[in-house]
């Protein structure tokens, strides 16, 4: 059952002629028991639409549903406010009164529904227990930690059991090291608790450790949706390619296609890659991964000779760059286990990661 459906929506900052077309006909749906993230670059649209989905813009057309009732109807003039949405939303800055108790501000909203003080207080006690917060209801938020700031926020939008919770860059303001710590939490808690959750993020790594499905965002359209394995492993566009790994862009023109096999000429070489939607003498780029590109000191099928220019240190492996000078592109980054010596290297791109879109 869908929990959440947003259909052909459209938003617009501004009117007339100086309107900005922030959504353009976005249609999505939330699965129960679902995690869908928002992924695309700074204004794509995804804050946007979830700021949509929680009534806080109001779109141009379309319409949102959550579960059987309709939110948003532009046919039929229907806006329902935010705060009759029962949706739970944990803002990016955490949003926590200062002068409130952990207990306090959790309990906030329930007070607000005058839910009576024995079931306030029951509910309480059983989210801040199942965030691993039980003995910290009497702190202030300037005395938690940035992690435990963040768990406060997610039982805010728990307690009163919504049926969507949105997430706006839920871990942003932590350290490199807490967002980690934090992303495996809260994945594990999603799938304990069974949620149902729409979340935005521009991290590609975070989208694929936490969501079931990711839809990319581009210029207020949807790129391409599906499980972060086929997003990563099966892109449809070079777009899409692009902002979900670290890459190499190699020019290249095509010699001859047959199929889905390309033939090309990359810095001199003829390379075999498999097409994504490249056409023989149109323009066209070659792209592979980094971890896809392995490293010879003798000569191998589908390789390109280069001389190492750098090696970089980045703890579990380096990262090494081979450009030679005069090179069109800035050259050719790949994965290896240890620090290498001086001097030139064969690079294989094997055919099936070598993309030519």
């Amino acid at each position: 059952m869908s929990e959440l459906t947003v259909n052909n929506l459209y938003l617009d900052y501004g009117t007339g002629a100086a309107a900005n077309a922030i959504l353009k006909g976005v249609s999505m749906e939330l699965q129960r028991g679902e995690v869908v993230a928002l992924l695309g670059p700074s204004g794509s649209g995804k804050t946007t639409l979830l700021r949509a989905v929680a009534g806080l813009e109001s779109p141009k057309a379309g319409t949102i549903r959550i579960g059987d009732r309709t939110m948003f109807d532009d046919v039929r003039k229907l806006e329902m406010p935010a705060e009759e949405r029962n949706l739970g939303l944990v803002f990016q800055s955490y949003a926590l009164w200062p002068h409130k108790t952990v207990f306090d501000n959790v309990a906030y909203g329930l007070k607000l529904r005058k839910m009576s003080g024995s079931e306030i207080a029951e509910r309480v006690r059983k989210v801040l227990a199942q965030l691993g917060l039980g003995p910290l209801g009497e702190r202030f938020p300037h005395q938690l930690s940035g992690g435990q700031q963040q768990r406060v926020a997610i039982a805010r939008a728990l307690v009163y059991n919504p049926p969507v919770i949105l997430l706006d860059e839920p871990l942003s303001n932590l350290d490199a090291k807490l967002r980690e710590e934090a992303r495996v939490f809260l994945r594990e808690l999603i799938v304990r608790l069974g949620l149902s959750a729409l979340m935005v993020t521009h991290d590609q790594n975070e989208a694929m450790a936490i969501s079931d499905r990711i839809l990319l965002l581009n210029n207020g359209k949807i790129e391409q949706q599906g499980a972060p394995q086929s997003m990563y492993e099966t892109p449809d566009t070079l777009f899409t390619a692009e902002f979900m790994g670290s890459n190499n862009r190699l020019p290249g023109k095509v010699i001859r296609r047959d199929g889905a096999r390309v033939t090309l000429d990359i810095d001199g070489a003829a390379m075999t890659g498999t097409a994504r939607g490249a056409n023989a003498g149109a323009d066209i780029t070659a792209m592979i991964r980094l971890e896809q590109v392995r490293i010879s000191d003798t000569q191998t099928d589908n390789a390109i000779r280069l001389p190492l220019s750098t090696c970089m240190y980045l703890g579990d492996r380096w990262e090494c760059l081979f450009r030679r000078d005069g090179m069109a592109e800035a050259g050719v980054r790949a994965y290896a286990p240890y620090k290498l010596a001086a001097g030139d290297y064969w690079l294989q791109l094997p055919q099936d990661k070598l993309w030519i879109f």
